[in-house]
């Protein structure tokens, strides 16, 4: 079995399109990570991951980049809020925020804060999605580690969660307003008028024809002035193809 097999059998088995990602990039990603566990043949993998859940999370995790912490890049954060207090104070209704690709769920919860901060929680409803359903049930528990709440201050540590032995878990006045949903960015249809949408450090992996049509659905799941936040290493160069108009570095609105 050689690596474009072994991608066929992740799209049946998983349904992630493997193809949509960088080629050599991913091919580097997947052999490296089979060497660390002892893997040097493609069918040898496969029976492993077929009956080992523990290695399949670890294949799941690292093939779709579940890497995150609340507040990622904090000051690049400090532009996204104020951009959603520009539209918390342009509308009097509900305000709609989509959360992609957002892993364990310290985006969404983080976006929630800011909201509570601006006075908008009570009518501010969070998409998360991801395309992992194991990561999509520990994002709902809302349990996080010291590691991953470090940018908190202990202010906001004390006020949005409860600390459980060696766990943060986030208060239900933040969950209540989060809803999880597995959705695959290549594959699904997209939902429609939203205010913001954050999708950061993970459009980068895929390749260039991919990368063209997920902006592109992007902007159309915004309202007119949406903002679209992207992470810390993602400008998008030719931003005006997708209707965008640039905010700042890493952010841009709907034109």
């Amino acid at each position: 079995m050689d690596i474009q097999q072994f991608k066929q059998w992740v799209y049946k088995e998983f349904k992630i399109d493997l193809s949509a990602y960088k080629e050599l990039q991913l091919n580097r990603r997947i052999v490296s990570l089979m060497n660390r566990n002892g893997y040097k043949a493609f069918d040898d993998y496969i029976a492993a991951l077929k009956v080992d859940k523990e290695l399949r999370q670890k294949f799941l995790d690292y093939i779709t980049i579940n890497v995150t912490e609340f507040f990622r890049n904090p000051d690049i954060f400090d532009g996204f809020n104020a951009e959603l207090s520009k539209i918390i104070n342009s509308t009097t209704g509900q305000i709609k925020i989509w959360s992609a690709a957002c892993s364990i769920g310290a985006e969404p919860y983080s976006i929630a804060i800011l909201m509570d901060k601006l006075g908008a929680l009570s009518r501010t409803k969070i998409l998360a999605t991801d395309i992992d359903l194991t990561i999509l049930n520990r994002a709902q528990k809302g349990e996080f580690s010291e590691t991953e709440i470090k940018n908190i201050s202990s202010s906001d540590l004390n006020k949005y969660f409860l600390k459980i032995n060696d766990k943060y878990i986030v208060k239900d006045s933040i969950k209540k307003i989060v809803t999880f949903k597995r959705h695959d960015l290549i594959i699904d249809d997209y939902e429609n008028n939203f205010d913001a949408i954050v999708c950061r450090n993970v459009v980068i992996y895929f390749n260039s024809d991919v990368k063209d049509k997920i902006y592109e659905k992007f902007s159309k799941s915004l309202k007119k002035d949406g903002v679209f936040f992207v992470g810390a290493t993602e400008s998008i160069y030719n931003y005006k193809d997708y209707n965008f108009e640039k905010a700042s570095t890493f952010i841009y609105k709907k034109r």
